[in-house]
């Protein structure tokens, strides 16, 4: 993940902090809209097994939105979100609150805020695992607060593997090739778990209309580029699709 970095020079001559994002662009999409992925699909089968017994929580982390828990909400009776953008969290609460979902917010980053958070009967994680460093800890931390399953999903390259030609075109920067899902799934094991590993596509998104209305600033963003340079990065990333394969990691704790 080192060589991800943003080297010093550019970063330097940022007119804004790069990595924070959009909120909307996270949005959980409306009730009924969508078709649920196969991770969304992991999760809902531990949840649903759990409802024989009582309400089923899930934790999402690096919540965003919520797309991830609310997915799964029924059967999920609570959620609860951690993410370190405040406002991430506010969008999360209120979109609880419009769906009459019990809800908890923890703001902070993964795994430094986790004995702050309660154990859930599923703990989820998506696209978030390209941007941890010490991946051992990290799921540790997952499993330690999940009751019966922790379900990861990811991209198979790191999400900006498609779109190097933007670090090229703007900075003249080649992005590294690794890591990569295989990688991470290298480093689960080494932390001492035995991860189910599943390859899919997501379905149709209904949200990626309104997604692209924000791309072209938040890639200007994330590229360290002044705010004029949006319509230059917007022409760009249009012919670009952002990739719909993914990988769900996930395993049972039975605690």
């Amino acid at each position: 993940m080192a060589d991800w970095a943003i080297p010093t020079e550019i970063l330097g001559s940022a007119p804004r902090r790069p990595f924070v994002f959009t909120p909307e662009i996270f949005a959980a999409p409306e009730p009924g809209t969508f078709e649920r992925s196969l991770s969304n699909r992991r999760a809902a089968e531990a949840l649903e097994a759990e409802q024989m017994n009582r309400g089923g929580s899930v934790l999402d982390v690096g919540c965003g939105g919520g797309a991830a828990a609310f997915a799964v909400a029924p059967p999920a009776t609570e959620v609860i979100g951690t993410d370190r953008q405040p406002d991430m969290l506010e969008l999360f609460a209120a979109t609880a609150a419009e769906r009459e979902i019990p809800c908890r917010v923890h703001a902070g980053s993964w795994p430094e805020v986790a004995d702050a958070v309660p154990d859930a009967d599923v703990v989820v994680c998506h696209n978030v695992l390209y941007n941890v460093t010490d991946i051992g800890a990290f799921v540790t931390a997952l499993d330690a607060r999940a009751r019966r399953r922790v379900v990861i999903e990811i991209t198979p390259k790191h999400p900006q593997d498609r779109r190097r030609m933007l670090w090229r075109h703007f900075w003249n920067l080649e992005r590294p090739h690794e890591p990569t899902a295989a990688t991470a799934v290298e480093a689960i094991a080494e932390a001492g778990f035995d991860p189910v590993v599943e390859e899919s596509r997501l379905p149709e998104d209904p949200r990626a209309a309104r997604r692209r209305e924000f791309e072209g600033a938040q890639w200007c963003r994330n590229l360290c580029l002044p705010p004029e340079r949006e319509p230059e990065v917007t022409a760009l990333v249009a012919d670009v699709p952002f990739p719909r394969e993914r990988v769900t990691i996930w395993w049972d704790t039975d605690r």
